[in-house]
């Protein structure tokens, strides 16, 4: 641990030490984890092959198909990710029909994030308490745990369905969040059938890894990374490096503090592909209702107009405490 400690030292001194005071990384504490809080090797089997089936292409003839195939299904299931499980199924940004709303279930599933609600469910709980204790993925049980460690444990498995009652009602979103293989499935089998095992292993399952990580990333490093326009009571940041990675999710400052909103991105230079793309949808009659964050909203609450920072201060408080904390030896090794 104390290893673990002094390499965040050091790359905070090396990479921010001129940075200022709001902008820098929040250190992130290692708590206890709970017997089901640890990862669960033999059922997450599947997820680590994901990862290493795309080392297989090496024994296939990688084309020029396969790699603009990966780079495409990158792109669309991340829109589904960000504009369906996110800003839709999670926020309810914006409203669709039930045949829409069936799509956007479906093409987000072929991320293999699993279901809609799952998803969903454990996303409004993340905004309900985060960067608390209940937190389920906060950076304060460390960088691995937000980014990945949550979601291979055993304790966040189930489907918390009584926080998702208004998507609930709906038999075919269940049908789809049981069986959540169904849509990654149906994607593999037809990369396969275009391309052979190169687009299988490139196509499909190198983009999966992609899009998985690049996923996790909001959850690990915008609480960690990147500057905050708006007070909040967490440490949520914005990044335009992870806006253009996830079509818009990196404006997460923004996001937190007006979390209804079909735009993450406020103003016009904030790149929000996944909102362009909900207009245009829009203009087709697909999407409709695309919520937006009103002029006085927008003005208020900036860390620039000298506001109380609630969400670092609380984050100072409590490291402070957890300082206060440890051991002698441990503060003076």
């Amino acid at each position: 641990m104390a290893a673990r400690r002094n390499s965040w030292a050091i790359w905070l001194v090396v990479h921010v030490a001129h940075s200022p005071e709001e902008d820098r990384p929040v250190p992130t504490t290692s708590l206890p984890k709970a017997a089901d809080e640890r990862v669960d090797w033999i059922h997450n089997i599947p997820f680590v092959a994901v990862h290493l089936l795309p080392l297989l292409a090496v024994f296939t003839d990688v084309t020029t198909f396969d790699v603009l195939l990966c780079i495409s299904l990158y792109f669309i299931r991340m829109f589904f990710i960000t504009a369906g499980y996110h800003r839709y199924f999670s926020h309810r940004a914006y409203k669709v029909g039930r045949v829409m709303q069936v799509i956007l279930a479906f093409g987000g599933g072929t991320a293999a994030q699993k279901g809609a609600l799952w998803w969903a469910a454990h996303h409004r709980h993340h905004h309900k308490y985060s960067d608390t204790e209940q937190d389920r993925h906060s950076p304060k049980k460390g960088l691995f745990w937000s980014h990945v460690g949550w979601i291979v444990c055993r304790k966040y498995r189930p489907t918390d369905y009584s926080a998702i009652k208004d998507l609930a009602s709906y038999p075919e979103l269940r049908w789809l969040n049981k069986h959540h293989w169904v849509p990654p499935a149906c994607l593999a089998v037809g990369c396969f059938l275009a391309g052979g095992w190169s687009a299988l292993l490139i196509g499909f399952f190198l983009s999966t890894v992609l899009t998985y990580h690049g996923t996790f990333l909001i959850n690990s490093m915008t609480h960690l990374f990147g500057r905050r326009r708006y007070v909040t009571t967490d440490t949520s940041r914005n990044s335009l490096i992870l806006a253009l990675l996830t079509l818009g999710e990196g404006w997460h400052n923004n996001h937190h503090y007006y979390q209804s909103s079909a735009n993450q991105g406020f103003f016009w230079w904030e790149i929000d592909v996944s909102y362009y793309v909900l207009k245009l949808l829009s203009l087709f009659g697909l999407v409709r209702d695309l919520r937006n964050p009103p002029q006085h909203v927008l003005k208020a609450n900036r860390v620039a107009d000298s506001h109380w920072d609630v969400g670092m201060l609380g984050e100072k408080l409590s490291d402070s405490i957890a300082t206060l904390g440890e051991s002698p030896e441990r503060q003076h090794p």
